[in-house]
């Protein structure tokens, strides 16, 4: 094969980060305004969640961290959360055992529907994006588990009973932090509490960003913002880059997000920026890449049932804040994902903003 081959070639099962390509191919190359050059390091905001459990003082320092962060740059990182370092370790090593399976074992995921709820593929949408993504990853529903854990890879031996740890012990810290997120709304802890604990959705996103011979040239990821309420991630190296919206006199910038061991990453999702009618920002972010190492990725997506509506709170609507936003649900944003193209910058939450 020669430098130059057009995105055709490069379908899933058969892309060029599944096979250790040493160049970039031109489908991969992303505009200049989007390559990730333009990121800077800084500083996000870390929040101490077992203060949660504290006294109301303390509970009530904890919200208005939480709200601060939620209305200024929609993402947070958070400690002590409760989840055992082995059981971190263990899903980030069972996810890094399955993306070095034979491309056989893989395969039997290969899926480019998105509405399967298990799914082996690569990039965003194989074949038919017009950019492509040094990226792949295995996709599965994860709540209620019995429901779903049987469809989920057998190999490798392990999978199963560590990914699922780990994600029943993230669902528990998601619903304690959504608790959190609707109180410091005004809404009382318990507002979306029964919907997202016994119907909600849990989405696992298990990324694999190879290696990339010319890092500067693609991303794994391009800039977009989560349909979900909120995202819980888990990496075990740098890539994440965050849109802080308010820097630079508000023509914002790119920032870093340092890789810490223990530490998981909480991002804003779309519906939550329904939920609060525009007061908290699904937060922009994009994943770059890197010359020599792997990076694996969990990221834990908290929703609504499938089609269960999010709209805005009757609470936080007056004469001075009138809807701001259509109501919408998980299936919807699957509609959208299949007729749009989200590495042209296409964004689900555009589609949900009432225009004046």
């Amino acid at each position: 094969m020669e430098k130059g081959e057009d995105s055709s070639t490069f379908k899933m099962g058969n892309s060029a980060q599944e096979r250790s390509l040493p160049y970039v191919p031109d489908c991969y190359v992303v505009p200049p305004s989007s390559k990730p050059c333009d990121s800077n390091s800084g500083i996000v905001p870390t929040i101490d969640v077992s203060r949660l459990k504290g006294g109301d003082d303390e509970r009530r320092g904890v919200i208005q961290e939480l709200s601060l962060a939620c209305q200024h740059l929609g993402f947070f990182q958070i400690v002590n959360h409760g989840i055992n370092q082995n059981i971190l370790d263990d899903a980030l090593e069972v996810a890094n055992s399955f993306f070095e399976l034979p491309a056989k074992e893989k395969k039997k995921f290969m899926s480019n529907d998105v509405y399967a709820p298990v799914r082996y593929s690569t990039s965003l949408k194989d074949g038919l994006d017009k950019i492509q993504f040094w990226r792949i990853f295995l996709k599965h529903y994860a709540h209620p588990l019995h429901r779903w854990i049987h469809l989920w890879p057998e190999n490798p031996p392990g999978y199963r009973e560590k990914m699922g740890k780990f994600c029943e012990e993230v669902r528990k810290l998601s619903i304690e932090l959504m608790g959190a997120i609707t109180e410091s709304l005004g809404l009382g802890r318990d507002y979306l509490s029964s919907r997202m604990d016994e119907n909600g959705m849990q989405v696992m996103t298990v990324n694999c960003y190879p290696p990339c011979p010319d890092p500067e040239t693609a991303l794994g990821l391009p800039p977009h913002s989560d349909y979900s309420c909120i995202t819980l991630l888990l990496q075990n190296l740098d890539g994440l880059k965050i849109f802080d919206p308010m820097a630079h006199g508000g023509s914002g910038r790119w920032v870093g997000v340092p890789q810490v061991t223990g530490v998981l990453k909480v991002h804003i999702g779309d519906h939550v920026e329904v939920l609060s009618n525009g007061l908290y920002k699904s937060i922009v972010h994009k994943v770059t890449l890197n010359e020599e190492k792997t990076r694996i990725s969990l990221a834990s997506l908290h929703s609504l049932g499938m089609d269960d509506k999010m709209s805005v709170p009757r609470e936080l609507v007056n004469d001075e804040n009138p809807v701001r936003y259509k109501e919408s649900s998980f299936n919807d944003f699957l509609d959208f994902l299949v007729k749009n193209d989200i590495s042209q910058g296409d964004r689900f939450i555009d589609t949900l903003r009432i225009k004046d």
